[in-house]
């Protein structure tokens, strides 16, 4: 993150609701990252709870980890650095508090998709000061299931939803944006570098049908000041218990 223009940031994620920054992370931290995630995956994740994780539609491939921060001291440790809660405090508001480390696999060939959707409609908290930064481990490409974000669109408030049916992904949009795919932002990036993302920014990704996987960590964070809106909470509560755990 070394020579990040804190205020431009501030101002292009406010305009945008989602920003790009390279090198977020050095090549040696991805590399102990994705250490520590196949460690993980080999010698623990069997004795979390089920909840812990979302498979792939063959029922082993890993998809989702979630609460890696209550599971793994690591990425604990990771997620508590000074210097990020010193980046998104201004973005949020208000102080930071973490709210979850989880990762997005989109393992080779049958990575699946995600639908149109916005994380609030996951997160449920009011004001919507909540972000997630996105930091690639592979590199994305056009071809291996990049993210593309609306930009602006956390500005029009939390969307009407519809429980998707897609595990890991469970509450998508009632109609997809009308923003055409090519004016859309496409979240490409260099193992490293990551995008931060407004809880109410529109966003989605193609399956991965590629020989290269799109391994994406994602660290999740809330000012100190927000609350759970109930609304929000009752609509997530069926959709999760249509299609467990998310």
């Amino acid at each position: 993150m070394h020579g990040v223009d804190s205020a431009q940031l501030r101002r292009d994620y406010q305009q945008d609701g989602v920003i790009r920054i390279r090198e977020f992370l050095s090549l040696s931290e991805v590399a102990a990252v994705r250490a520590e995630l196949d460690r993980y995956i080999r010698e623990d994740l069997a004795s979390r709870p089920a909840d812990a994780a979302t498979r792939e539609a063959d029922g082993t491939t890993v998809r989702n980890l979630w609460r890696l921060e209550q599971h793994c001291s690591f990425f604990r440790e990771l997620a508590d650095r000074q210097e990020i809660f010193d980046l998104v405090a201004p973005l949020l508001n208000g102080v930071p508090v973490l709210g979850g480390v989880e990762t997005f696999n989109k393992p080779a060939r049958i990575g699946s998709g995600v639908p149109y959707h916005q994380d609030n409609a996951y997160f449920c908290r009011t004001p919507p000061d909540m972000l997630t930064i996105w930091i690639a481990i592979d590199q994305v490409t056009a071809a291996n299931g990049p993210i593309f974000f609306v930009k602006g669109s956390h500005h029009g408030g939390v969307l009407p939803t519809k429980p998707s049916g897609v595990r890991g992904n469970s509450i998508g949009l009632t109609a997809p944006s009308e923003v055409p795919l090519a004016d859309q932002f496409c979240g490409l990036l260099n193992p490293g570098d990551a995008t931060i993302h407004h809880c109410n920014t529109i966003h989605h990704s193609a399956p991965n049908t590629t020989d290269a996987s799109r391994l994406g960590l994602l660290l999740v964070y809330h000012g100190q000041h927000v609350q759970t809106d109930p609304q929000l909470k009752a609509a997530y509560d069926v959709a999760v218990s249509l299609m467990p755990p998310a």
